[in-house]
């Protein structure tokens, strides 16, 4: 069989959607009236392709009014959401995102970079106190600065004048910085029983020349008590003493009180003393080893009193 033309067919058997093709209305398919079968329905069935639609309206131009045919609406309809702004969607897109962006406020770089300023430089004083400690703590532990330091010559050890606190006379040991040693005499502290700072004594007075000069402060001219603390075991022993400068008039006596064995200088600990008179303000008072004197002793402390007394 060859494919052919039937001839119009019954509307029974006619597509009920021929009238739509263009060969269905050439067969007379007409569409269905009363708009399928709903009272008072308008019908608004087209052929395919007749329908027109308005065009796009765009921003600042008029689009010419198409006259409308039956059941087609005209150019003027829109939706009523078309009706609320003649402006496209994205000019209004734009302007509302600019209005959004208009409402917002931008970070407060100010704000942040003050508070930066602020962090760093707390850091910057955390870490100079810090430093700073570590230095003190250093120094106060007798650690050595890692930088090269110089080379300082040592100098002689000043000389002071012993002075007491208001009220009090002066009281020295005998190898204190207020006491110049000479002839050979020198700090020592094997011997037990000197009251001197630490046990130290000054020994090796057993020759000619040794000497101790005290120097010594006192806060108004007068008679005064100069007390020397010793050792001398065995036989008794003296001493020469100077003030200012001029011997005195008899020689330190230096007795064995303790009735100690000879050379047993831990037992011959003993006090005696002679009355110079002094100025007011600095002094010096020396005793020392000279010809015809018995030195072999240790001397312990030196001090001072108003008057001419005897302890």
């Amino acid at each position: 069989m060859t494919p052919g033309d039937n001839g119009a067919s019954t509307p029974e058997e006619d597509d009920p959607f021929g009238y739509l093709y263009a060969d269905g209305q050439a067969r007379g398919a007409q569409p269905p009236s009363g708009g399928y079968g709903y009272p008072n329905a308008v019908s608004r069935v087209r052929a395919v392709g007749e329908r027109q639609y308005p065009q796009q309206q765009t921003y600042g131009q008029q689009v010419p009014q198409q006259q409308g045919t039956y059941g087609q609406p005209t150019a003027q309809y829109q939706a009523p959401e078309a009706q609320q702004s003649s402006v496209p969607t994205g000019s209004r897109m734009q302007q509302n995102a600019g209005r959004q962006n208009a409402g917002r406020r931008g970070p407060n770089t100010k704000g942040l970079l003050i508070g930066a300023i602020a962090v760093v430089a707390v850091v910057v004083i955390g870490i100079s106190v810090a430093m700073f400690n570590g230095d003190s703590n250093d120094e106060a532990n007798g650690a050595t600065s890692p930088s090269p330091t110089q080379s300082k010559s040592a100098a002689p050890r000043p000389k002071t004048t012993a002075s007491a606190p208001a009220g009090e006379l002066p009281k020295a040991d005998a190898a204190d910085s207020s006491v110049q040693l000479a002839g050979g005499a020198a700090p020592a502290s094997d011997v037990k029983g000197a009251e001197a700072a630490g046990g130290t004594y000054v020994g090796g007075l057993n020759q000619a020349g040794a000497s101790a000069t005290w120097s010594v402060s006192v806060p108004e001219e007068g008679a005064y008590t100069f007390f020397i603390r010793y050792s001398a075991p065995g036989e008794d022993q003296s001493m020469t003493v100077n003030v200012n400068g001029k011997d005195f008039g008899s020689k330190a006596d230096l007795q064995n009180y303790r009735h100690a064995a000879a050379n047993d200088f831990e037992n011959g600990w003993a006090t005696t003393y002679v009355y110079p008179d002094l100025k007011k303000g600095a002094n010096t008072i020396s005793v020392s080893c000279q010809a015809g004197d018995k030195c072999n002793v240790l001397l312990d402390q030196f001090w001072v009193k108003k008057g001419h007394v005897t302890r």
